[in-house]
Order: C-alpha cells, then sequence, then structure tokens
C-alpha cells in the first residue's frame, strides 16, 4: 500500500470510530478477562506458577468486562450481588466448586442439583470466574495477612522476626477474642482455654493452614494464644485442649474461615484497582454462613 493510500486508510478507520455509537466504543474499549489477569501475573510481584489453582474456574476468558467482584468466596449469594452491581468477572480467594481443585466431574457425574444450580446461573448471568489464592499469599508479606492485620489494628504489635508473629498489650484471652470478634464480624467465633489467661505473645494463622502448621506455632514458647481460621477438631482443638489440662499456657481462638481472610480479600481489591483503570472494581463480601441460636 503506497504512503498516500496508507494515511487515507488511517483516517477511514479513525473516522469510523468516532461516528461509533460510545457505548459501542467503550464496549471495544473494555478489557477482556484474560487481559486482567494477564495484568494481575504481570504486577503481583512473585513469579507465576505452573501448577497453581489460580486459574479460570468457569466462563469465557474473552468476554469484555463490564466490572470486576472481588470476594473471599463465590458463593452462590455472592454471585447474585455480583452480577446485580454490573460486574460479569468475579475474582475468588477460594474455590466456587466445593473443592480445592474446583473438579465438576463428580458433581456433574451425580447429576448434583446444587451445582448445576450455580452453574445455571453463571452461565445465564454470562460470568467468568477466575480464583486468586495461591500468588496473593506468596507476596512478601503475605497479601491476605496484610488485610487482616489492617482490619485487626495490629501492625504495630507484629514482631520483626515474622509477619505471623505478635507481641500485644497484656490482654485476657477472653478479651482478645472479644476484640477479634467485633473487628472481623465473626459472629460464631470460637475459643480453646481458660478466658482468664493471661496474654502478649500471639500467633496467627488465617485460613486453613493446616495441623502442621499449627503445630509448629502451638510448640513455641513465643506462642501463647494461637489465632485460626478453621481446623479439623480432632486436630488443633484437641492438641490445645490437652495442652490446657496438662497446665500449659495455650488457647486458641477459631475466628470461622471466611472471616479470617476476608479483609485480605479486601486488600487485593484495593491493589487491582490502578491496575484495571476504567474498569469498576466492587469488593463483594461473602456472608459468613453460621449463626448461633439465641
Amino acid at each position: 500500500m503506497r504512503p498516500a493510500a496508507k494515511l487515507a486508510y488511517a483516517a477511514l478507520i479513525v473516522g469510523t470510530t468516532l461516528l461509533m455509537p460510545s457505548h459501542a466504543r467503550a464496549q471495544a474499549e473494555r478489557l477482556t478477562a484474560r487481559e486482567v489477569v494477564d495484568r494481575i501475573k504481570a504486577n503481583i510481584g512473585v513469579p507465576w506458577a505452573e501448577q497453581t489453582v489460580d486459574t479460570f474456574k468457569d466462563g469465557d476468558p474473552d468476554t469484555r468486562v463490564t466490572g470486576i467482584a472481588v470476594t473471599m468466596m463465590a458463593t452462590l449469594d455472592v454471585l447474585q450481588r455480583a452480577a446485580a452491581a454490573g460486574a460479569n468477572l468475579v475474582i475468588s480467594h477460594e474455590p466456587t466448586f466445593y473443592g480445592h481443585l474446583d473438579q465438576l466431574e463428580p458433581f456433574e457425574q451425580a447429576n448434583d442439583a446444587v451445582m448445576a444450580a450455580k452453574r445455571a446461573f453463571i452461565r445465564d448471568k454470562k460470568l467468568v470466574i477466575v480464583r486468586m489464592h495461591d500468588h496473593w499469599h506468596r507476596r512478601k508479606p503475605d497479601g491476605i495477612e496484610t488485610g487482616m492485620i489492617r482490619a485487626l489494628g495490629w501492625e504495630r504489635y507484629r514482631r520483626p522476626e515474622s509477619e505471623f508473629l505478635f507481641t500485644m498489650p497484656e490482654t485476657t484471652l477472653n478479651d482478645l477474642a472479644a476484640s477479634i470478634r467485633s473487628r472481623l464480624g465473626s459472629a460464631t467465633l470460637r475459643v480453646v482455654g481458660d478466658p482468664t489467661m493471661r496474654v502478649t505473645k500471639v500467633g496467627v494463622a488465617p485460613g486453613a493452614a493446616g495441623f502442621p502448621a499449627h503445630l509448629l506455632a502451638l510448640r513455641r514458647d513465643d506462642v501463647e494464644a494461637l489465632v485460626i481460621g478453621e481446623t479439623r477438631e480432632w486436630e488443633t482443638v484437641e492438641y490445645v485442649d490437652d495442652a490446657v489440662a496438662a497446665g500449659m499456657r495455650k488457647a486458641l481462638v477459631i475466628i470461622g474461615h471466611i472471616p479470617s481472610e476476608q479483609a485480605g480479600m479486601q486488600e487485593f481489591a484495593q491493589w487491582l484497582e490502578p491496575l484495571v483503570k476504567g474498569t469498576p472494581v466492587k469488593f463483594v463480601p461473602a456472608k459468613d454462613p453460621f449463626w448461633a441460636p439465641k
């Protein structure tokens, strides 16, 4: 193509674009879900792992994004609220389909009605679901931990040797647990240990870190109370109960998985927003599913 022809062609393209309706231009300029994830990968601050659960879980990655909903857990309730708010890309910290690897086949083979209802809603609203777990945790400091400690107001108590260890002003176990419940909105928080025990040395393990990680913390002399998301009751709970019965100064505060990591995904939403300027980003908190009878 001759130079003059190229200029004429370029002018035609520009002119055609300007004549497009504003909503059509906005549609053309929108990022795809895949492009949003590519920006996350480029800016997350840690190498992107080949083996990871941080992948697309449902929907078409090439969908143009109208809005992004960031959440702790993509429950159907969260998806409904996200869609109502105009978001069609949902970024969830935890699984969408009831297992760490989001394996659909066992549910499909069983014609599972709950999973079918959830997928039907996703398809009806043309939602795209992606997980953000491994890499947000792998940041230094841990992205989830950063948000949680900010929500608790414990930044100044963090010990220099570990982002998960804290030296608190002396308080009772009861008052420590009550403060956590209030700040994180954990209505069904549970505690193992003497409520009157004086506490200054605290360890934190949000989410479901697992019994081996809990053991490592509880065996430390500088951890009197361990604050966790959840655990099997015949593991960490029984271990701490036995420690108390043996006369040791140990205690356990069980927040619940969602409230123990929720603020960490709110942190992610704030981190993501400047990377996708022009695309609305909304934090949609997952509801704590538990309640206690009055």
